[in-house]
């Protein structure tokens, strides 16, 4: 999930950090969809363009953090998924 967004973010990295320095940008496949100021107007345009579907949120001055949660790849935990968030 979302590989083709991360991935065009690493590849075009440079390029977004000229053009849109300190910015947080939605991307929707292989294209810039908005630059904010803040994560939570970020946020907000992706959730009201996209709705449920998966969208990315990076902040182009901000190397990007790897998490581990063993427990979950180890199985000894599971995500519960029938669980509704709502806003």
């Amino acid at each position: 999930m979302l590989d083709t967004e991360r991935q065009y973010f690493e590849q075009h990295r440079e390029e977004l950090l000229q053009q849109f320095p300190g910015k947080f940008l939605v991307i929707k496949g292989q294209q810039v969809r908005g630059a904010f100021d803040t994560i939570t107007d970020a946020l907000t345009l992706g959730s009201r363009d996209f709705g449920t579907s998966s969208f990315l949120v990076r902040r182009t001055d901000q190397q990007p953090e790897t998490i581990s949660v063993p427990a979950l790849t180890l199985g000894i935990l599971s995500a519960n998924t029938s669980h509704t968030i709502r806003w």
